[in-house]
């Protein structure tokens, strides 16, 4: 274990950075990978201190100038004492709970389940690097029910917020710090006894390990932000991340596929998702627009050959694996990367759009399950990338950390 000072999972108390103003609804942003061009300016735009200007910046340096003259004029400010922060996201059909703090990077404890792309790591090393910050939190799940669990619930329940807003029409957002050291104490030992799994933010805790191991000796880049969520007391909300494949005609699609899965015609999107959910796994819908092909019981001979021997038969099953092994590269001689698969979290319709709109295909799925990405995990295995959206996301900019406070 490199650099960690206990074993099991460690979340350390901090020294948050939070913006003063009290109307945050106009200053936060999703995270950053979530956030389309069109989007970033939108934000940008509406308010002259959103944090999409830090996260999304023009240059890595612009970021740094901009969060050190935010500090100093006042619009950020440090907390004063060390916490842990409980935060709270609500909607009408919904309650999540957890907490924010330092999570103890290059311990065994943090289990990766995803895959991570270079371009993406570069991009958020340099960017903490330059401004030696914690822009935004990694999204973990543990479970849990213990002592920690009941801290978050007896704080939410008796204490008044540092935050109480409503980042968007349904969603409401509180923040509260525990900063008494019986209860910080009581939250360590219960949380050494567990292990977390990496909801969201792969890129940004492959961006910690590298941050970590370019330093020698102990210091900040031994912790990260993140949120940590006891999955048993709040279950998590997995989506569906689909893919667009510009260039790939839907017909040269649709011809190829034949050869090695059963593919149904569906002259309406919404008929063929109705199919979809209802159809055995591995099975995908793929669409350009109005209507839709229904993709299901693949070759069996040919699907064996294609997925790797040394992967457990868990991960072999998974329909992201299928679609990296099998029908990208096999089937359509796509490889899968940043260049030629392009990604779409949760919403068809756009996909579909984005496949028209490039003369492509968009290869539409049902979320994994969480029991199989959790098992999957504590194999030590990785799904490929983009497999998984665990929702409800933390947002950005209610809580920042800098090195010189955290």
């Amino acid at each position: 274990m490199e650099r960690s000072e206990r074993a099991g999972l460690v979340l350390r108390p901090f020294r948050g950075v939070r913006y003063t103003a009290d109307d945050l609804s106009a200053l936060t942003s999703p995270p950053y990978d979530l956030i389309s061009p069109a989007e970033a300016r939108r934000l940008a735009d509406a308010h002259p201190n959103n944090v999409v200007r830090l996260i999304l910046p023009g240059h890595y340096t612009e970021a740094r100038d901009t969060l050190a003259a935010w500090l100093n004029e006042g619009i950020l400010a440090a907390d004063e004492q060390p916490a842990l922060y409980v935060y709270e996201q609500s909607g009408p059909t919904f309650v999540q709970r957890g907490l924010i703090g330092a999570v103890g990077v290059g311990s065994d404890a943090v289990l990766p389940h995803e895959n991570v792309m270079p371009g993406p790591v570069a991009d958020r090393l340099a960017l903490m690097r330059t401004t030696e910050a914690n822009l935004e939190p990694i999204f973990l799940l543990y479970a849990g029910g213990g002592p920690a669990t009941a801290l978050v619930e007896e704080t939410a329940a008796t204490k008044p917020p540092l935050v109480d807003v409503n980042l968007s029409e349904h969603t409401r957002h509180r923040l509260w710090a525990i900063t008494d050291p019986g209860s910080l104490d009581k939250i360590a030992e219960d949380l050494a006894d567990h292990r977390a799994m990496i909801a969201d933010g792969h890129h940004r805790y492959a961006t910690y390990r590298e941050l970590q191991a370019e330093h020698e000796g102990p210091g900040p880049w031994d912790g990260g932000l993140a949120y940590l969520v006891d999955s048993t007391a709040y279950p998590p909300d997995l989506k569906a991340i689909h893919r667009v494949i510009p260039g790939l005609p839907l017909s040269e699609a649709v011809a190829r596929a034949k050869g090695s899965w059963q593919v149904t015609d569906h002259p309406h999107l919404d008929d063929a998702l109705a199919a979809l959910a209802a159809a055995h796994s591995p099975a995908y819908v793929i669409t350009a627009g109005q209507t839709a092909h229904l993709l299901t019981h693949p070759d069996p001979l040919q699907l064996n050959l294609a997925m790797p021997k040394d992967r457990s038969p868990r991960w072999r099953s998974l329909v992201t694996a299928v679609l990296n092994e099998f029908l990208l590269p096999k089937v359509w001689g796509i490889e899968d990367d940043e260049q030629n698969v392009q990604i779409v979290h949760h919403d068809h319709t756009a996909a579909a759009r984005l496949a028209r709109e490039s003369n492509g295909t968009a290869v539409l799925m049902r979320p994994l399950d969480a029991a199989d990405v959790f098992a999957v995990a504590e194999e030590g295995e990785r799904v490929p990338r983009k497999s998984t959206s665990f929702s409800p996301k933390p947002a950005t900019g209610l809580v920042l950390r800098t090195f010189a406070t955290g």
